[in-house]
């Protein structure tokens, strides 16, 4: 794991060595400074030599200011590579995000995904910003304090023997127990996400039903859920300082007992027992240092495990396979195809699906809900991939062509329509960044758009705000349609993408398609007959399916599906007054 996140470093591998040699000098000065007040005691004062004590003092403050200065370059480069290293990592993890398939954003919860990201990354980018110090400076202080230690006086030094055991048993119990809670409370933050996510995302919903107070209550179960976990794991840390305390003032009392019993029969200076208090508080120090480390790193891999499923997980559709090859004509063909989402799963969510779309045709999609219509559809440009079978398009298998070419060959309109935060004009341009306004208008017009631009103030340049929120259902609808037309597709899908338009701007918007996009294969889905009953061909599913195949009369005429979809909706339309529009 540690060789995986180095590589994040190859920009800021000179700041983490300089901060290393920061702390390493930084150390070594301060260690010097006890060795020079043992002398100040034992030859300056004991001999009452001014000039040695103040020749020694000065010695003192300049180790002091050099031990300063050292502290405030470290504190600058350890920022730089610590900060970078979470950039750099933060923008791998997303760029891995955006390899990913259906099938593997379904394995992670959106809130788990967001966590990893942000919190987890700055967990990490944090234990190397103020990790870097300790982790160079506990384990140096450490050996030259011991080793001082044992040069002024070796059998007092002995009772470290005792002291480092007792502490770093008690530091093994403590992480023990902690690191699994860690873990349990990295997943109650993702809760707390998801929770905040889902009630921002649904605010109108929340409001329309009232439910503020029911969403208040589920906010306050999970985000008690995380106190408690952040609770019991901060039990547990908060454990290391009274283990620590009572090591150091046991070792200091013990110290003090044997070393004056020392000095009172001749055997030690009080100079030298002086000096070795300081190299005890420094060893003590360097443990205390070694210790909190140890908490970081448990907490840190926790984290770094999370983010590596995200960098380990393989993405299912790759470009292995591929040949430099375009999109022609656009025929599209379901050859004996089977899928399911999970390949453990017990049952197929489509299931031998034989069918043959040729270039320029329009196809309806028709079928209950749950039937697996979209599911058909996201086969097509690989945003999930074939169980058995294969899908081609001009005869070729799509998973022999690039990936980006075969996306961008195809417009496709979700059925959950997904506006960005910026202009009418931003959003356009993600079906062509390089549409003029003459383009733009032209798609804007087969899509019926034009109708409500023109009546907006700044037109192309009206602010969507967030999510499209300035714009209503059927308007949000009219501008994914046109900026699916601006790619100038060879296929164009459409995933029940007028279901919040009314009949007569639909029919608009087909003849304009139809009109448009003559060379281009139309793929529509709906719930309406109104929609799809001028098809050269309407698919009828049912459980993953095909039921039937054939034109809006021969269906009408023979199919029972299709037959009560449209006798419903008629009578729907009877007592609406509106029978004509069916």
């Amino acid at each position: 794991m540690l060789r995986r996140y180095l590589k994040y470093f190859h920009n800021y591998k000179k700041y983490l060595i300089i901060s290393c040699i920061c702390v390493v000098l930084e150390t070594t000065f301060e260690l010097i400074i006890p060795m020079l007040m043992a002398n100040i005691i034992d030859i300056g004062v004991a001999n009452g030599d001014l000039s040695y004590i103040f020749r020694r003092g000065g010695e003192m403050v300049f180790c002091a200011l050099l031990s300063l200065l050292l502290g405030i370059l470290y504190a600058r480069f350890a920022a730089l590579s610590g900060q970078g290293f979470g950039a750099e990592l933060r923008k791998e993890e997303f760029q891995k995000l955006q390899e990913f398939s259906f099938g593997n954003m379904d394995r992670f919860s959106t809130s788990s995904l967001v966590t990893r990201l942000t919190s987890d990354v700055t967990i990490l980018q944090n234990a190397i910003s103020n990790g870097i110090r300790p982790t160079v400076r506990g384990p140096l202080m450490l050996i030259i304090a011991l080793a001082m230690s044992f040069w002024i006086n070796a059998r007092l030094a002995l009772v470290f023997v005792v002291a480092l055991p007792v502490l770093g048993v008690a530091l093994v119990l403590i992480i023990r127990h902690l690191r699994p809670m860690y873990g349990k409370m990295q997943r109650a933050v993702d809760l707390v996400n998801r929770t905040v996510q889902e009630n921002l995302i649904a605010i109108r919903v929340v409001k329309s039903f009232v439910r503020g107070d029911h969403e208040i209550r589920k906010f306050r179960n999970v985000n008690e859920e995380l106190q408690s976990a952040s609770e019991r794991a901060f039990h547990y840390a908060v454990l290391n300082m009274p283990c620590f305390q009572f090591v150091m003032y046991g070792t200091i009392i013990a110290i003090l007992w044997f070393g004056g019993n020392l000095i009172t029969v001749g055997g030690m200076q009080v100079g030298a027992l002086t000096g070795f208090l300081s190299y005890v508080l420094q060893i003590l120090n360097s443990l205390m240092m070694l210790s909190n480390v140890f908490m970081m790193l448990t907490r840190s891999i926790t984290s770094a495990v999370r983010i590596e499923e995200v960098l380990e997980e393989k993405s299912e559709i790759t470009d292995e396979n591929v040949r430099e090859i375009e999109v022609k004509r656009g025929d599209v063909d379901f050859e004996n195809v089977s899928f399911k989402y999970k390949t453990d799963a017990k049952e197929y969510v489509l299931k031998n699906i034989h069918l043959h779309m040729k270039a320029g045709q329009t196809i309806g999609i028709i079928g209950g809900t749950g039937a697996a219509k979209s599911t058909l559809v996201q086969l097509i440009p690989r945003l999930y991939e074939v169980t058995d079978g294969a899908v081609k398009i001009d005869g070729i298998d799509v998973r022999e062509y690039p990936m980006q070419h075969l996306r961008d060959a195809i417009g496709m309109v979700l059925q959950r329509n997904t506006l960005f935060s910026g202009t009418i004009r931003d959003n356009l341009k993600w079906g062509n960044e390089n549409a003029d306004d003459r383009e733009l208008l032209r798609a804007c017009e087969i899509a019926c758009a034009d109708e409500f631009i023109y009546k907006m103030p700044e037109g192309l340049d009206t602010d969507l705000g967030q999510g499209g929120v300035n714009v209503s259902g059927g308007q949000k609808q009219r501008l994914c349609i046109a900026r699916a037309l601006l790619k100038k597709p060879r296929i164009l899908i459409l995933d029940d993408s007028t279901s919040a338009v009314d009949t007569a701007t639909e029919q608009k918007i087909r003849k304009g398609l139809n009109q448009e996009l003559k060379d281009t294969t139309k793929i529509i889905i709906a719930q309406r007959i109104s929609s799809v009953k001028h098809a050269d061909q309407i698919i009828v599913l049912e459980d993953g399916e095909i039921n039937a195949v054939g034109t809006h009369e021969t269906l009408s005429a023979s199919n029972p599906i299709y037959q009560e979809i449209y006798y419903s909706q008629q009578e729907g339309a009877e007592e609406n007054g509106q029978i004509s529009c069916v």
